[in-house]
């Protein structure tokens, strides 16, 4: 007869009570339960403030209706929206919706200095319809790594809500848009990176993206 646990903790008792030696039990206990933990999935927005984020420029971010905003102000500069903890290898999801024209994107492994919009780091792009949703991008370095092929460029839902899915492990970035596979790509020089997740909102102006659902697992 088979017998099927329906969850992590029916299957640990079982499988600790059939154990006998103390100390084999106490360690079993511990792996099992840090592999759960490894697998928890971490709210990056509350839906209520900005807790956990730090905010670079003079650019517009705010929390409306449980969303998360991001317009440009007046100065129509870069802006960023980093996390106060750094992650390395992760699974990143974020639902956005774009208004204007939308361009903005997600970026991994980023540092920014104290009083600078100057970032490091490598973008997941977010962007105006036919402008690489996806893709994977180096500001102030190499510029493009990698863009979207033009068959993919209508998955993006423009003025609606998209999910956009980003794993990194060691130099292996990979990106989904609304369950597409949009690019991967292995690069030594993200391989070595660490920092933030961090938004941005493009300098120019008249930028507005709504963004929910900002869920990480870490590797």
């Amino acid at each position: 007869m088979t017998i099927i646990y329906t969850n992590r903790l029916s299957f640990k008792a079982m499988f600790l009570s059939k154990l006998r030696n103390p100390f084999l039990i106490a360690a079993c206990s511990l792996a099992l339960t840090t592999g759960a933990m490894a697998q928890k999935k971490e709210k990056l927005f509350n839906g209520k403030d900005l807790t956990g984020w730090k905010v670079y420029g003079t650019e517009k971010w705010f929390v409306q209706d449980g969303e998360l905003i991001c317009e440009s102000g007046p100065d129509k500069g870069y802006g960023y929206l980093a996390t106060t903890k750094t992650y390395k290898n992760f699974e990143l999801s974020v639902d956005f919706k774009q208004g204007a024209n939308g361009n903005s994107g997600v970026f991994i492994r980023s540092n920014i200095p104290d009083g600078s919009t100057k970032i490091s780091g490598w973008q997941v792009e977010v962007a105006p319809p036919n402008h690489d949703t996806g893709g994977i991008y180096e500001s102030y370095g190499r510029g493009w790594l990698i863009q979207i092929p033009d068959e993919k460029e209508g998955f993006l839902k423009f003025g609606e809500w998209n999910t956009l899915k980003i794993r990194a492990e060691g130099p292996r970035v990979r990106t989904w848009l609304n369950g597409h596979e949009m690019v991967d790509i292995n690069d030594e020089k993200i391989g070595a990176g660490n920092g933030s997740i961090a938004l941005q909102i493009h300098d120019g102006g008249g930028i507005k993206v709504n963004w929910k659902n900002l869920k990480i697992k870490s590797l």
